[in-house]
């Protein structure tokens, strides 16, 4: 990099002191480099929003050029759970110096991707998935153009689509199918779809042609190919799972379904006026995996799937046989795990489903199989971030019986295993030994197996049933985490997240309103559970802001309000340094 480029660089803001003698990684403003990224992805997303495609295209490449992006790039791909996976050039980037060269090397002329490293995951039913592996320059020139697409994906994409997209969970998925059944003239059959070897089979052309992005390195990554026990194998279709910006490339080849469904619906309308009413079209999507219900099976059989399959066709997909059925509500469904019945008395019920738990049941199996000898205190601490992760995800269901019936068979298990390891002990001394009441212990939790650690201290193993149900509330179907309209919502999602959260998000909020000293830095009076809080980012989302401490501070509603309103006139930053 040339001295007159260096100097450029570093009067922009990008680093928070000049560096000894060249521009260093520690060194960089990452709240600058967020606000100039942020506000470039807003603009996209505003002028996708108003259709102008050249102003798109413009700002797309104004911002795959830009030194705050490519840093973005870089420090996403060094700090996520691959950081340490190489690709077929067996290279890593984990000093600041290759961060730095990584940065500069993000170039595209002279671009080439490298072939993927192939390998093979597990599946839940006893399949392997293939995965590609790209070097690191590939993921972060990946990362790079995923900045500018990310903006266009989430203002075109299907309003039920809930898969890899920013805010949106598997839950929002579970909330929207509930909502959309559990009354009782809600509809009665539902299409379970999936596609087959979605990632595999998308297809190039349909991706060239229609994803709004360089098309030069779109199809230099589609065309990379990948090394699989030393040969080199070519790629004709699909996008490789594995790759940062394929999950995203996937959800654009799939947006649109949801808009092909009510053309159906309004074309049947034409037929009859009292027809769409009994339609009862309703379509929820994560990533691959869909369900769509009607008012007959009939309907479903002889005119959604034939649309659906002429849309994927297009795209070079096709239904998986295997795995697409139609089922009646009564019967009950799978989808994401959750398991969806109306029951006679008009109630739908959201449960985890028959598989799920087998596969947890299935996973304490083993782990108790392989540690006969282990110390309890080890298995607890095994044990205890499986349970806790699985009963967290089910939480916003009807689980509460299923949560009792897996902790007394646990219990069983735990005992069971408590016995092997003491053949010659009576069955009151392994009690007493393992089994233990906690502090205001009652009769339902008087026997809880536990382990003491190296300092005597005791370790309990985690009780499912002990976890309070929490309904999971859905995210609005048009939130668009770009658009500056809902800035304010995605700030007050985040505080009820935290609120309702027993983690370390309620250890955040704890710490801010001691930092705080109880006070409202707006208002200066107290904070309290009558009064209320919102979290405010002082720099705000689309700003650049973070979701640290020092950008973080708690207000009360009204205050929040008057200065969203403009209606405080204070420096919030001024006040950060006085907490």
């Amino acid at each position: 990099m040339s001295p007159k480029e260096d100097s450029r660089i570093k009067a922009e803001g990008l680093f928070l002191k000049p560096a000894s003698s060249h521009l260093e990684w520690q060194y960089v403003n990452w709240h600058y480099v967020n606000q100039k990224v942020r506000q470039l992805q807003v603009s996209i997303a505003k002028a996708t929003k108003e259709g102008k495609w050249c102003k798109v295209r413009d700002l797309q490449r104004l911002l795959t050029r830009s030194m705050s992006a490519k840093l973005l790039a870089v420090k996403r791909v060094t700090e996520n759970s691959g950081k340490d996976t190489a690709g077929v050039d067996g290279v890593i980037w984990n000093t600041p110096t290759k961060k730095w060269e990584a940065v500069m090397s993000l170039q595209l002329k002279g671009y080439r991707p490298q072939p993927l490293r192939r390998v093979y995951i597990p599946k839940s039913n006893g399949k392997k998935r293939p995965l590609g592996i790209p070097t690191m320059k590939d993921r972060a020139m990946q990362a790079l153009h995923l900045l500018a697409l990310n903006p266009v994906a989430e203002t075109l994409a299907d309003e039920h689509s809930f898969g890899f997209r920013i805010g949106r969970s598997t839950h929002d998925a579970m909330s929207y199918v509930h909502n959309g059944f559990k009354h009782h003239h809600d509809p009665e059959w539902i299409l379970e779809g999936d596609i087959k070897g979605c990632f595999d089979n998308i297809s190039h052309q349909w991706l060239l042609d229609n994803v709004p992005m360089d098309k030069g390195i779109l199809k230099k990554w589609l065309q990379a190919g990948y090394m699989e026990t030393g040969s080199f194998h070519e790629t004709e279709a699909g996008t490789p799972q594995g790759g940062i910006i394929s999950p995203v490339l996937a959800n654009m080849a799939l947006d649109g379904l949801h808009q092909k469904l009510k053309d159906l619906a309004l074309v049947e309308n034409e037929m009859s006026s009292k027809l769409l009413a009994k339609l009862k079209i309703r379509f929820v999507r994560y990533a691959d995996d869909f369900i769509v219900s009607a008012y007959s099976k009939e309907f479903l059989t002889n005119e959604v799937i034939p649309v659906i399959e002429k849309f994927l066709a297009e795209r070079g997909l096709e239904l998986s046989k295997e795995k697409t059925k139609i089922t009646h509500i009564t019967e009950g469904f799978d989808f994401l795990g959750f398991h969806f019945r109306r029951y006679p008395d008009g109630n739908l019920i959201v449960k985890p489903s028959k598989d799920s738990v087998k596969n947890l049941i299935l996973k304490v199996r083993t782990i108790l199989r392989q540690r006969k000898a282990a110390k309890s205190v080890d298995v607890i601490r095994v044990l205890n971030p499986v349970l806790k992760g699985w009963a967290m995800y089910y939480r916003a269901t009807s689980a509460s019986e299923i949560f009792r019936k897996i902790d007394s068979w646990l219990w069983n298990k735990l005992y069971r295993w408590a016995l092997r390891r003491h053949p010659k002990k009576g069955r009151w001394w392994v009690s007493t030994k393992y089994f233990s009441g906690r502090d205001n212990s009652t009769s339902q939790n008087k026997w809880v197996f536990f382990g003491l650690d190296e300092n005597d201290r005791k370790f309990f193993i985690f009780r499912l049933s002990e976890l309070p149900i929490r309904r999971h509330i859905r995210i609005k179907a048009s939130a668009n985490p770009f658009d500056s309209e809902f800035e304010i919502y995605f700030e007050d999602r985040q505080t009820k997240d935290w609120i309702n959260c027993n983690g370390a998000k309620r250890r955040k909020v704890n710490s801010l309103y001691v930092k705080q000293h109880g006070n409202c830095p707006v208002c200066g009076e107290s904070i309290t559970e009558d009064s209320g809080y919102i979290i405010h980012s002082v720099k705000s989302k689309l700003a650049g802001g973070t979701d640290t401490l020092d950008n973080l501070i708690l207000l009360h509603p009204n205050c929040h309000n008057q200065i969203h309103s403009r209606l405080i006139p204070i420096s919030l930053l001024g006040v950060l340094k006085t907490l």
